[in-house]
């Protein structure tokens, strides 16, 4: 060792004596090499007061490599990074409340998909990559955020809202749901009680009312939380903290609550799902229709559509009305949502008709229409005289209720 410099050293030795005087000796030569010692008995003192060291346990190395090919456990790098399970492998099985999602349509906080495998091949994923099930995907982020995320990709669909969030959030603007409050608290209530484990949270804006608000309050129980925002001037900022700190993934408002203050503009950065009150209770709907539009939006939606649907057992409807006899092009769009009733193992009814979409959904009765949630909602009541486009009409009536939900933004 004088007349060679190195500068890493592997002890692997099978007497721990031999090891010992192995540590002293190359202590009396070199102090600044980097030293690697296998530890292979029962002794966690060897090597701890030596500096430059690492150790490396034979019993953690091989219960490691044991844990690795049991089913169901997320992979964790080893020896990449940190060591400390900020990469993880995930595979998404069937049933996976992630399984045909588009990644944009995940909010990724704390933690990001750096990657999908998929028949054996590598897709470095966009916002408009969709996650199909035997998926497996490459996630980075803080070793705790990871557990988390491991937990939710292995929830089985049928615990709506997620994965957009747990909770529920019902904002009640009292300039302009004074006279519907309490409706809507008791459906949002309704909502709360059909799912599984879930919290209500409600916001109550611009208070002008207190016999009103004790009322609600009356309302109050476990897992039904009611807060009054006096503070006019930071609403958007109180709404934006109470959806993150209660983990919410589905709001509750009226539309002109949805259009006040920029607060849809925020809802759509944040990713949430969406229900819009409507003329018709939620207590007496029996059905849910998705009307045809783009087949990115589509598949965006199919797994919340069925999930929903399953969670408040309501029939589903399809409904591809075009006033142009346009059926050929939707065929794919079909075959996915009949991909899901067999995931679902639910049935689902298509409708396929020469007819104007608008027309065909006002005439229906007892619905819950869901949609994507787009950006740039038209709430131009003038437009839709001459428009058959369904996203012109999301905000400009109040016959159904409805479900927007985020879809994936394409990076063209």
């Amino acid at each position: 060792m004088d007349a060679t410099k190195f500068s890493n050293l592997f002890i692997v030795m099978e007497d721990i004596e031999d090891a010992k005087y192995a540590l002293k000796n190359v202590a009396l030569i070199n102090t600044k090499m980097r030293i690697a010692l296998v530890n292979q008995w029962d002794d966690n003192e060897i090597g701890k007061d030596q500096e430059n060291i690492t150790i490396v346990h034979t019993d953690q190395l091989i219960a490691a490599h044991l844990y690795d090919q049991l089913p169901n456990v997320p992979l964790v790098a080893q020896n990449v990074g940190l060591g400390q399970g900020e990469i993880m492998e995930v595979h998404v099985p069937f049933g996976s409340s992630y399984a045909y999602r588009h990644i944009g349509t995940i909010v990724q906080n704390q933690w990001k998909i750096a990657a999908l495998y998929r028949d054996e091949q590598q897709i470095l994923p966009t916002n408009s990559t969709m996650i199909r099930p035997n998926d497996t995907l490459l996630i980075l982020g803080k070793p705790i955020v990871l557990n988390g995320v491991y937990k939710t990709i292995n929830k089985r669909i049928g615990l709506f809202p997620e994965p957009f969030g747990k909770n529920i959030y019902l904002i009640l603007d009292l300039r302009h749901d004074h006279k519907d409050a309490l409706l809507y608290l008791k459906q949002s209530i309704y909502l709360v009680e059909k799912l599984e484990d879930k919290d209500l949270y409600v916001r109550v804006l611009y208070p002008n009312d207190f016999k009103l608000i004790e009322e609600l309050k009356t309302l109050e129980s476990e897992h039904v939380t009611i807060s009054i925002s006096y503070d006019n001037e930071n609403v958007k900022s109180s709404v934006e903290n109470d959806i993150h700190e209660f983990n919410v993934g589905l709001v509750m408002n009226s539309i002109p609550t949805f259009e006040a203050g920029g607060l849809k503009d925020t809802i759509y950065d944040l990713k949430k799902l969406v229900f819009l009150f409507g003329d018709k209770l939620l207590y007496n709907i029996k059905r849910s229709v998705v009307l045809m539009s783009e087949k990115e939006k589509m598949e965006s939606i199919s797994s919340t559509a069925f999930d929903i649907s399953e969670t408040l057992g309501l029939g589903l409807t399809l409904g591809d009305f075009d006033p142009e006899g346009d059926f050929e092009s939707k065929k794919m769009i079909i075959e996915h949502y009949e991909t899901l009733t067999h995931i679902f193992n639910m049935e689902m009814k298509i409708e396929q008709k020469i007819a104007n979409p608008i027309r065909e959904l006002s005439n229906m009765e007892d619905i819950l229409q869901i949609a994507p949630f787009e950006k740039s909602l038209n709430t131009d009541s003038i437009r839709k005289l001459i428009s058959n486009r369904i996203q012109d009409f999301i905000l400009t009536t109040n016959r159904h209720p409805k479900l927007l939900v985020p879809f994936a933004i394409t990076e063209s």
